[in-house]
């Protein structure tokens, strides 16, 4: 049996718009992933308004993960930390108690770039919901890599595949980016209770069935391995679940009355932007069904 998740087009503002996965209706979270946005392929010329930047935001109980086709985005945070990310590198951050940031394409604005990547959500665990945040960036040894029999991959968190990636992960889980040649088989991990399979580019078959790009499949434990039909990349993803968790706007909690007191602290100014990034923010919304923005 396989559980199937067509993403969404969403509107983050300023013209930007993402392919929405993860929360679904009928599927809020695989494992620890309680978010999964699809940003592209999208084209921005020189000169690009600034109104598409994500301008800062506040993040609790959660850890982002940026990781990127192609393009650049410019990182900068409440800790002060300021990294640009560029394909095949991965952003951590650990909102935990609390952190604020922006994402901007500074590079889109001065010669035009190519964007195309994935934004996701991690809920942090029961005892660390409310750990201090942090922020790291990795690339080259801190990924494994791997190339035999028409599958290169890249391990960008957790473990898999008798690999561990650098990343502190807060709860057992893993993720990873594949790259099949047509006719290439990949293993399922099946040491996590959740997998997912998200076709970013070209057709998988598993368990006799064509999927094309932009789907989610959430295959059943009987299941441990898909076929490209075309070239694809496919991010394979998984974990131990971390319990309900609810979400409102950029927060992430296990309890409601902490995502109004989030909420509370934005709206009053009590959460401190970033240094390098502190002439605007995004306003808290309105109404409760508010789509999070990029992360």
């Amino acid at each position: 049996m396989i559980e199937m998740i067509e993403k969404r087009r969403r509107s983050l503002g300023g013209g930007l718009e993402v392919g929405r996965v993860l929360p679904f209706a009928r599927r809020r979270m695989v494992g620890p992933f309680i978010f999964f946005d699809h940003l592209g392929p999208l084209d921005l010329a020189a000169g690009v308004d600034r109104s598409v930047d994500v301008r800062p935001h506040p993040h609790i109980g959660l850890s982002t993960i940026t990781y990127l086709f192609s393009g650049e985005v410019m990182h900068r945070d409440s800790l002060g930390s300021e990294q640009a990310i560029r394909p095949q590198e991965v952003n951590w951050m650990t909102a935990g108690s609390g952190i604020t940031h922006s994402e901007r394409f500074e590079k889109a604005h001065a010669m035009g770039d190519h964007l195309h990547g994935i934004q996701a959500w991690v809920a942090l665990p029961d005892g660390d919901e409310e750990t201090a945040p942090s922020f790291s960036h990795h690339e080259g040894g801190d990924l494994p890599q791997w190339d035999a029999d028409g599958v290169r991959g890249q391990l960008i968190a957790g473990s898999a595949y008798g690999l561990t990636a650098a990343a502190r992960t807060h709860s057992p889980l893993f993720y990873v980016h594949l790259e099949l040649e047509p006719g290439a088989i990949a293993e399922i991990p099946a040491h996590c209770a959740e997998r997912a399979i998200y076709i970013a580019r070209g057709a998988i078959e598993i368990d006799g069935e064509r999927h094309e790009a932009g789907r989610m499949l959430i295959p059943g434990p009987g299941i441990s391995s898909f076929r490209a039909t075309e070239p694809a990349t496919a991010m394979v993803l998984g974990g131990e679940p971390v319990g309900e968790r609810f979400l409102f706007w950029n927060f992430v909690s296990s309890s409601k009355a902490r995502l109004a007191q989030a909420a509370e602290d934005w709206k009053a100014g009590r959460m401190k932007l970033p240094d390098a990034d502190h002439d605007e923010f995004i306003p808290l919304p309105s109404a409760d069904t508010a789509p999070p923005p990029m992360s």
